[in-house]
């Protein structure tokens, strides 16, 4: 009989340290580290907020760092995830350059990576699960496309057209792919021509700063090509305290679309955005999930974005989430 209670405890015993441990599992929150590059526009913090959101409504515990724009925060902060064993890790990488060390150290820990929005110089696939973001290329393309389509309407296809451009982050993906895509169509049209470029750092200051810069070597500007909104809006007012009209004087492109390049498009001083939509969160908790779950990812999830003109900024200004 006393054989037979000391089986039955050990039974129970088990048994309560089972259903402990699937209780645990259970309740066991999924972490993840996320380091992103900082707040230097209005595209990143509408990013940030809807990663952060979206963690939170899946009750997902995020360690999130910002790396301020630059490459060593970012690489500390990578570190840190790994030293506290996080069960994934999303990355947007700041510059394309100069990874290849903690990468490795991170998929040495065996820790699955999520690159988000940029990309890195290294080659192949296999040292990340998947990418998302937009097609920086494409961007670019739909930018000279949308300027080659204008000049026309506007009876100006034939003439010389000297544009400057401010470019992003000097080796970040969205810099190098906006660029290469804008003169991708410029090729084919040789009276288009970049006659100035410098970076602004995809900031609305320095894009007021170089835009000053352009306009005091009294050159003729027909186009500012601007990679990102912030920038094109600091341009903007360079051009005001000059005495022009942007949008008129100066036909201004943007990229990103948010929501103050649609209240400059419908004052009249900006003539087109360009998407790349910054609301990330769902899909990147989405692969977050089937990560942990053990599901394949595809490599490559392109958003949809689209072409914004002047002419429809104030029907779809409402609509705009950031």
């Amino acid at each position: 009989m006393k054989q037979k209670c000391a089986l039955l405890l050990v039974l129970v015993s088990v048994l309560v340290v089972a259903f402990g441990c699937a209780a645990f599992a259970a309740e066991k929150k999924i972490v993840v580290g996320f380091a992103q590059i900082g707040a230097e526009s209005d595209w990143r913090v509408a990013n940030t907020n809807s990663i952060i959101k979206a963690c939170e409504e899946a009750g997902i515990e995020l360690r999130f760092v910002d790396g301020q724009q630059k490459q060593e925060n970012q690489i500390k902060a990578l570190r840190d995830f790994i030293t506290q064993g996080v069960d994934v890790i999303g990355f947007a990488p700041v510059v394309e350059s100069g990874w290849d060390e903690v990468i490795e150290e991170i998929n040495d820990a065996g820790i699955p990576l999520i690159l988000s929005d940029r990309t890195t110089d290294i080659e192949g696939t296999d040292y990340y699960v998947t990418w998302m973001g937009s097609n920086f290329i494409e961007e670019g393309e739909k930018a000279g496309n949308w300027l080659v389509e204008y000049l026309a309407k506007n009876g100006r296809d034939k003439d010389q057209i000297n544009i400057v451009e401010l470019q992003g982050t000097v080796g970040s993906g969205p810099a190098i792919d906006r660029k290469k895509g804008f003169e991708n169509i410029l090729a084919k049209h040789p009276n288009l021509k970049i006659t100035q470029s410098q970076t602004g750092d995809f900031t609305r200051d320095l894009g007021r700063t170089v835009m000053e810069s352009f306009l005091k070597k009294g050159e003729k500007i027909d186009v500012l090509y601007a990679h990102n909104d912030d920038m094109a809006l600091g341009a903007s007012q360079a051009i005001k305290e000059a005495g022009l009209k942007p949008g008129s004087d100066i036909i201004i492109i943007g990229v990103d679309a948010v929501k103050g390049a649609f209240e400059a498009m419908v004052a009249g001083e900006m003539n087109v955005t360009v998407e790349c939509s910054p609301l990330l969160g769902p899909q990147f908790v989405e692969a977050v999930k089937k990560i942990v779950a053990g599901e394949s990812l595809p490599k490559i999830t392109y958003s949809i974005e689209g072409v914004y003109p002047q002419e429809v900024a104030k029907d779809v200004i409402d609509s705009r989430q950031y």
